[in-house]
């Protein structure tokens, strides 16, 4: 079986969440850090483009968007499941909310808080990937996200008022790392961390139990011996077309794959699986052959490409 390979970089809240998956399922993982501003010339080989972290690599095939990665880690990897007790729906719905009402105020926060402080090329990058925030006026609007986030931090903390010591009950599972990513961010990027999470004394005893958990086995490796990895793999033949699938697309049809939300770069390949809750196209580049590339069908648009 493939070993996990996460292109990421150590301070993407979004990449914590699949070394948090790592660590619940106890898995050994190599790691290949990318750079966190574009371009990044070694993983677009590999993604065609996409450009939200992290990406997770098992052999030649690549998987976007932690929705996806901790499903297909679940398929590989069942024991010990992130998803018990029949609640992988859930969990999954959950993402809805910490992606996006949950982290964007957080963001802000880091972004606001520390921008004087944060070089100018990563501003500048933020600002054609964050849609979602009006740069002009961050640093005004800091009051502001903290009321958001703290709404947020106070229904984590209402989630285990019963004493419960995680979010769906006895055992940790993806519930808890939808909950907790943004919590980590808090920690390492606003500088108010302590007194803001303070009065939150459930999310606080839990948020230890969290950090416990640890990130699996990780090993460094260079990003050239992923693509190598790539190179002397096959991908996977893919899942089939869904017939019925509303957008009426065949196997084989050249498209394009986008973030519906922010980071809108199109990924183009030919269609190899459409079905209800995946898309995948298979692309080629000279320094990997052939790869496909995996995407969850919530939140991604997918076109007829010329």
């Amino acid at each position: 079986m493939d070993t996990p390979i996460l292109h990421h970089h150590d301070p993407s809240p979004f990449a914590e969440k699949i070394r948090l998956v790592f660590g619940l399922k106890g898995l050994s993982w190599r790691s290949v850090r990318i750079p966190m501003i574009m371009p990044r010339p070694q993983l677009m080989p590999l993604t065609g483009g996409y450009r939200k972290v992290p990406v997770l690599q098992l052999g030649a095939d690549i998987y976007c968007d932690t929705r996806l990665i901790a499903r297909e880690l679940e398929r590989r990897h069942p024991e010990p499941s992130i998803f018990s007790a029949g609640s992988e729906g859930l969990a999954l719905a959950l993402s809805a909310w910490s992606d996006r009402a949950f982290f964007d105020p957080g963001a802000g926060l880091s972004m606001g808080l520390n921008r004087s402080m944060i070089p100018t090329e990563v501003i500048e990058d933020r600002k054609s990937f964050f849609n979602f925030m009006n740069f002009d006026q961050l640093e005004s609007d800091i009051p502001h996200l903290f009321t958001q986030f703290r709404t947020h931090l106070d229904l984590v903390d209402r989630m285990l008022a019963d004493g419960r010591d995680y979010v769906l009950g006895e055992g940790p599972t993806f519930a808890d790392v939808d909950a907790y990513f943004p919590v980590w961010m808090a920690r390492g990027n606003i500088g108010q961390a302590e007194s803001l999470l303070g009065p939150f004394g459930h999310l606080l005893r839990w948020e230890r139990r969290m950090q416990a958990i640890g990130n699996g086995h990780r090993t460094d490796i260079d990003a050239t011996d992923a693509l190598v990895v790539a190179r002397d793999a096959s991908p996977s033949a893919g899942r089939g077309v869904d017939r019925d699938d509303p957008l009426g697309l065949a196997a084989g049809r050249s498209v394009s794959v986008t973030p519906d939300d922010y980071g809108r770069i199109p990924v183009l390949g030919e269609l190899v699986t459409l079905t209800l809750d995946e898309v995948a196209i298979r692309r080629s580049a000279p320094e990997v052959g052939e790869v496909v590339v995996h995407f969850p069908r919530t939140g991604y648009r997918i076109e007829r490409a010329a």
